[in-house]
């Protein structure tokens, strides 16, 4: 009896073992593991809709879900991000050739409006040193930047290597994702119950960041990227895209961009395109933001605001971009272990949120 439960043990803390040595096996892979997992979970309401129509025919169905995925999604990212690298270096040579100088635009802010920095002095804060810490910080996201488009264009094959393995799993995750999920239900010992429960919160919470903060980032900076370009704003494409990344903070958003715009057009005098540009952000661009994140996240998700935006923040410390999605999925498993852990082992119900009843 000691032996047998001595082998089981033993058994135990090596397949402990052997998991751990597989997923730092896959550590390098994560990325691309993650978004085809995500582009499995966004598109699987497509690919049941194509088996409904097509029958069963598993390869044919993943493969044309895979080539919509592309072509609504992966194509016009790529677009992007060819497009925002091209911008991103012209703006960031106009800073080095001087035709772009973030510190005589600051200095124009504060001749226009020397109630900025009287109001700063009541906070103790010197204005000056608030001017070459942001002209340090300009430059040092441009030169950042430049960094990561060289680094792109040096790691061409990397990039494709992982693009091309992202597409690859995704294909089998569209074709057999149910069945290892179901695999992987009956190896886990956390109870069939709670196992579902917690994959369908994975899904859930996969699908509503991912779908909803992409697609109101992806709105914002359209807007915003179009009403710079309305109004001349050299770099309205990179702008357009700044202020998407913006847009994927809660109580952040794109106001980071688009107001300090609209406050240096006041100070040069174009007072038309500064209340242009103040009108358009606050009723066209936050009520995308306003209307939309409830919507699209905040039902889906069902986690408070500042919840999204700790985890947010969180994730996007710790997994870089991929944070935007990890760090809310983080905190919503979370709370489903710990409801789970209070409706199973407590005599209390869990307390709902607002969102929840």
């Amino acid at each position: 009896m000691k032996y047998e439960s001595l082998e089981r043990w033993t058994f135990l803390g090596s397949l402990l073992l052997v998991s751990l040595a597989f997923l730092f096996l896959l550590k390098p892979f994560f990325g691309p593991i993650f978004w085809a997992v995500a582009i499995a979970l966004i598109f699987h309401p497509v690919r049941q809709r194509l088996a409904g129509r097509i029958g069963d025919r598993p390869n044919l169905v993943a493969l044309l879900t895979l080539m919509i995925c592309m072509v609504i999604v992966i194509i016009p990212v790529m677009v992007l991000i060819s497009s925002l690298v091209a911008e991103g270096l012209a703006v960031y040579q106009k800073i080095q050739d001087g035709d772009i100088r973030p510190g005589e635009y600051l200095d124009q802010v504060n001749q226009s409006f020397p109630a900025i920095e009287a109001f700063l002095s009541q906070f103790n804060l010197d204005f000056s040193a608030l001017r070459d810490r942001l002209v340090s910080g300009v430059a040092g996201a441009s030169q950042f930047l430049a960094k990561q488009a060289l680094g792109l264009g040096q790691n061409t094959f990397q990039f494709f290597l992982s693009l091309a393995l992202m597409i690859y799993l995704a294909f089998f995750l569209l074709r057999d994702g149910s069945r290892l999920v179901e695999l992987l239900i009956q190896a886990l010992p956390l109870g069939d119950e709670r196992e579902r429960l917690l994959f369908a919160k994975f899904a859930e919470v996969t699908r509503a960041t991912v779908k909803g903060n992409l697609l109101i980032a992806i709105i914002q900076g359209a807007l915003g990227g179009v009403i710079f370009w309305i109004l001349g704003i050299t770099g309205a494409l990179l702008w357009g895209v700044v202020m998407a990344i913006f847009s994927l903070l809660p109580a952040v958003g794109a106001a980071v961009v688009w107001v300090p715009a609209a406050i240096y057009l006041a100070a040069v005098g174009d007072y038309v395109p500064a209340l242009v540009l103040t009108a358009f952000g606050a009723i066209v661009i936050g009520l995308a933001d306003n209307l939309l994140r409830p919507i699209l996240v905040g039902r889906d998700t069902k986690l408070p605001d500042y919840i999204v935006l700790l985890s947010t923040l969180g994730g996007l410390v710790m997994f870089g971009i991929n944070g935007f999605v990890m760090g809310p999925l983080v905190a919503a498993l979370f709370m489903a272990f710990w409801g789970i852990f209070i409706r199973e082992f407590s005599e209390q119900e869990p307390i709902l949120s607002p969102q929840d009843k």
